[in-house]
């Protein structure tokens, strides 16, 4: 061994110094701010300043200086009957869309995992409705509702089944169809995520089950849901937030009617902020629905840590 060798390799396995560690240290957060300073404008700093505005009297156009109320917006939200009406709808409107859209998603993941013909150019279709815009999706489906020359009616009136209706318009059909438009809209999304994870399913697990005998359900309960769980628990419970807080999508197929019965509370508090005015009541509504989500995540959090399942 060369004296040049031995001195390169007695520099390599030298420990870093404190300056080292503080000059890497100062390296990382230089790569990690151009991610991290939108997020503190875009979404840390509304949301401390909403958090702030719920304390308040503010009202749009008020010639009076904005006073502190304390938690007076807050005692009036919890007599308020229609808000807490339009959050039972949001949990309705989230778990009707979330479960349906997990179970279809699963099968259409399942099914586009296996060795089938044109398999890439079916994966590429399933992923259509992921790529339209929440806007253009309500639009088209308006026109599928359409109680007059919509296809769905059409198609009833074709088969016999009736002169159609108004679906959108129905005081009990509308949250269901648009339950249906969700489940449709949101789908892709979820198959994309369980057939990545279906990938990293062990296959020499599978071929080991079949060869011992195993039927199609059983290889599913012991090697592909103990493999796929943790992406599952994780996909669910971000599709829960995301429907609870949907906005666009309802407002463009419905605006929250008719009489309420789509009023989603993110539609309620988008009323009260723009509809009337009233900045710092909505901003109320807000920190309930960040509460809830909290607890939501809380909730997921600790039941993953406590199946032993990385967070």
């Amino acid at each position: 061994m060369t004296l040049a060798t031995a001195t390169r390799r007695s520099v390599k396995r030298a420990p870093v110094g404190v300056g080292g560690r503080r000059a890497a240290d100062r390296g990382a957060w230089f790569l990690v701010l151009p991610a991290l300073i939108p997020i503190l404008v875009l979404s840390v700093g509304p949301l401390l300043y909403g958090i702030a505005l719920a304390f308040t009297d503010a009202q749009s156009g008020r010639t009076a200086a904005t006073q502190w109320i304390g938690t007076l917006n807050f005692q009036d939200l919890l007599h308020d009957t229609l808000f807490w009406e339009s959050f039972r709808i949001g949990l309705l409107w989230a778990v009707g869309v979330t479960v349906p859209q997990f179970l279809l998603a699963l099968g259409l993941a399942l099914l586009l995992d296996q060795d089938l013909r044109l398999r890439r150019l079916a994966r590429a279709l399933a992923i259509i409705p992921w790529a339209m815009p929440e806007v253009v999706v309500g639009i088209m489906w308006r026109l599928v509702y359409n109680p007059d020359a919509g296809i769905l009616n059409e198609t009833l009136r074709d088969l016999g089944l009736g002169d159609g209706r108004d679906w959108l318009s129905g005081l009990g059909t509308a949250l269901p169809a648009v339950i249906v438009v969700g489940v449709w809209a949101g789908m892709p999304q979820t198959t994309v995520t369980l057939l990545a994870g279906l990938q990293n399913s062990p296959r020499e697990l599978h071929e080991a089950a079949a060869m011992d005998g195993a039927g199609a359900w059983r290889r599913f309960c012991t090697v592909t849901w103990p493999a796929l769980r943790p992406v599952a628990l994780a996909v669910t419970a971000l599709n829960f937030i995301w429907n609870f807080n949907s906005f666009a999508l309802v407002y463009v197929l419905t605006n929250g009617g008719p009489g309420g019965r789509t009023r989603l509370p993110m539609l309620f508090a988008y009323e009260e902020a723009f509809r009337y005015g009233q900045f710092g009541y909505a901003a109320a509504m807000g920190c309930v629905m960040v509460a809830v989500i909290s607890m939501i995540l809380a909730v997921h959090l600790v039941g993953r840590l406590s199946g032993g399942e990385d967070a």
